[in-house]
């Protein structure tokens, strides 16, 4: 099977979508000059260009692309081409209107913009493999290929009468029979009972309040479709270059696509990463989306999009200061990417991304962006033979899965300010303050290899997932476990008592009377520590340590955080500090140490392979220590006692033997 490895080939790949049919062909050649000043090596071509292939329906023009490839091979920068089933034309929306999604309202989607068609329409899905088959005919010997790309940030959802069927078909093979699907999402409320599967629609909108049950398989479900669309384009381009990788990009954390299935039907893992320039936790953002790549990975993968400035989406668009591109560039590397690149090479002078940033800047090369990239480029080979292929070992994980954040997010819960993906970043955050190496993990995943596992929450566990936990801390691994968690089955059933009671056994609860989420901005006083957003009505039983009690309130005196032998439960998030502080204990405790002690605040490091890469997320120059000697491969100098770190700045340093 091949791997991103055989697209490096002991490189770290650099460069980003090349959409040249938006510039006249004399263009071109210029760009290829100035790529390769840059030190491309390699481009994304074709993910929107649908309409430029097949103008009108089985037409195929594919000149223009012709000479796009043998461009590119002359100038020594290699291909990932894309199959450019994101966007149809016009012209399929006009004849089949079938194609296009329809809202929960039944609201037709129409063509204009990307992302318009059904995942289910057979229709859509017969001309994209169609025009995906006579795309890999074409280039499957062209030597410019070095990986393919399927469609483009996967993320349609449709509640049409095509997606019924399909989803009626996806029910039956799950449930088996109607009997079994009316047990599992508990239709007896509200005399919801269906007879027939003929009767199931998708969750369109309703008069109150949906079942949720309902919408978590359809959650289910739509991720299934879309990746049956990207299953049946790869296969088609494995049977003409079964030894070329497939890819398709992830978006960063989203709901609607679950990563972990995703990644086992791709050679490369890709994602598209956009932290806000202006926010402070940019950074460690950065840094949880490499980490979670890398596990879904299981290795080296690739930044398939970043900005090289600003985006275009936000209220208020801040491009990035000098500097923060190439930090957050090699931040990714050091996380193990193997590829860095980028939306998109020549900034647009049309379209609605025409104020997203690109490689080339409407500054054109003389602007301080494409300095900067130049200077990446250029970092990037003076270390990719030494750092593409190599590992990032990390001796902690978060535990995280689609199906528990689909399962919380349901919209009759009991805050809906409590959200899944900000207590991961949460906890995230506090193993990359105190600089400890982090990986991610599906809860039935082999946790062995771990010494320390973070739950921060998952509402909905499997049993599998359950004894897996248990398992894994009487086995003495290092267990901790945030509120709201083990509540729900798969079907998201609420379990006996409120929370399973293998875990309730595990951390030393007899009972969880109440659940007491706070209301914005609130706090309550613990021992030691300040707690927010939820906090919960225990009753230990007699088994487990109280590591600190709520103080005042309703709750005075009751267990905030337990502890029974590894494990710790947390019914409140603390402040971010005492997050820190209380799980960096807990790793200390496991035998995981940071990966350098005494870093200066805002200062990163992580070890890749052999070498060790400082960040400095600061503003102001920083100053690290370091026993013993070692050579910087970026500016070629040997450093002995430590290293000066510049606003923005990176070191890659290498062991120099006594």
């Amino acid at each position: 099977m091949p791997s991103l490895h055989d697209a490096t080939r002991g490189r770290v790949l650099f460069g980003g979508d090349y959409n040249p049919e938006q510039w006249p062909e004399e263009v071109w050649a210029d760009d290829v000059r100035l790529m390769k000043e840059a030190g491309v090596t390699s481009v994304t071509l074709g993910v929107f260009s649908w309409a430029m292939i097949e103008p009108r329906p089985g037409a195929r023009e594919f000149g223009w692309l012709d000479r796009l490839m043998d461009l590119m091979h002359a100038g020594g920068i290699g291909v990932v081409l894309a199959t450019p089933t994101s966007s149809p034309p016009p012209w399929m929306g006009a004849l089949h209107p079938e194609t296009l999604p329809r809202t929960e309202e039944g609201t037709v989607v129409t063509y204009g913009s990307r992302q318009h068609f059904c995942p289910s329409s057979p229709v859509y899905r017969r001309y994209a493999a169609a025009l995906t088959e006579d795309l890999a005919a074409r280039y499957a010997d062209h030597p410019a290929l070095t990986m393919w790309h399927i469609n483009n940030e996967y993320c349609t959802h449709c509640w049409c009468d095509g997606t019924a069927d399909h989803f009626r078909r996806w029910l039956a093979a799950r449930h088996r029979t109607v009997a079994a699907l009316n047990e599992a999402w508990g239709t007896a409320f509200w005399s919801q009972r269906y007879d027939t599967w003929s009767e199931i629609l998708p969750p369109r909108r309703v008069q109150y309040l949906r079942n949720p049950a309902h919408e978590l398989d359809f959650k289910r479900f739509t991720s299934d479709a879309l990746l049956e669309c990207y299953t049946a384009e790869r296969d088609i381009v494995a049977r003409h270059t079964p030894h070329i990788p497939v890819t398709t990009n992830f978006m960063p954390l989203w709901e609607g696509q679950d990563a972990w299935a995703w990644a086992e039907h791709e050679d490369v893992v890709s994602v598209d990463v956009y932290p806000d320039p202006k926010d402070p936790r940019g950074g460690q953002y950065n840094a949880m989306l490499a980490d979670m790549t890398r596990s879904q990975a299981r290795g080296p993968w690739m930044v398939m999009e970043q900005a090289a400035g600003s985006v275009n989406w936000r209220e208020v668009n801040h491009p990035k200061p000098a500097g923060l591109n190439r930090l957050w560039s090699l931040q990714a590397v050091a996380r193990g990417a193997d590829a860095v690149c980028y939306f998109q090479w020549r900034q647009s002078r049309q379209g609605s991304e025409k104020f997203h940033s690109a490689m080339l800047s409407h500054a054109g090369e003389h602007g301080r962006t494409f300095a900067e990239v130049k200077r990446i480029g250029a970092e990037l080979a003076l270390i990719g033979a030494e750092v593409s292929g190599t590992e990032v070992a990390a001796e902690v994980a978060v535990l995280h899965d689609w199906d528990a954040w689909w399962g919380a997010a349901q919209q009759d819960r009991p805050s809906s300010l409590v959200a899944y993906t900000e207590l991961v970043q949460a906890w995230h955050a506090a193993l990359w303050e105190g600089g400890i190496a982090t990986g991610f993990a599906r809860p039935e995943a082999d946790l062995s290899g771990y010494r320390m596992v973070l739950v921060p929450q998952l509402y909905l566990l499997s049993d599998a997932a359950i004894d897996n936990l248990v398992a894994y801390a009487r086995g003495g691994g290092t267990l901790v476990c945030g509120f709201f968690t083990g509540v729900a089955d798969p079907d998201g059933r609420v379990r006996p008592g409120g929370m399973d009671s293998r875990l309730r056994a595990l951390f030393g609860i007899r009972t969880v009377h109440e659940w007491w989420p706070l209301e914005a901005g609130a706090t309550v006083e613990c021992d030691g520590l300040r707690g927010t957003l939820w906090s919960e009505e225990l009753e230990p039983d007699g088994s487990a340590e109280t590591v600190s009690a709520y103080r005042g309130g309703e709750l005075d005196g009751l267990p905030a955080v337990l502890r029974k032998g590894t494990a710790t439960y947390l019914s409140t998030l603390p402040e971010p500090g005492a997050l820190r502080d209380l799980l960096g204990r807990r790793a200390a405790e496991a035998g995981v140490r940071p990966v350098v002690e005494g870093l200066p605040a805002g200062v990163e490091a992580v070890r890749r392979g052999e070498l060790l890469f400082l960040l400095n997320h600061g503003r102001s120059p920083a100053g690290v220590k370091l026993p013993g000697r070692r050579l910087d491969l970026l500016t070629g100098t040997e450093t002995d006692g430590g290293v000066e770190l510049g606003r923005f700045g990176v070191a890659v340093l290498r062991d120099v033997p006594a």
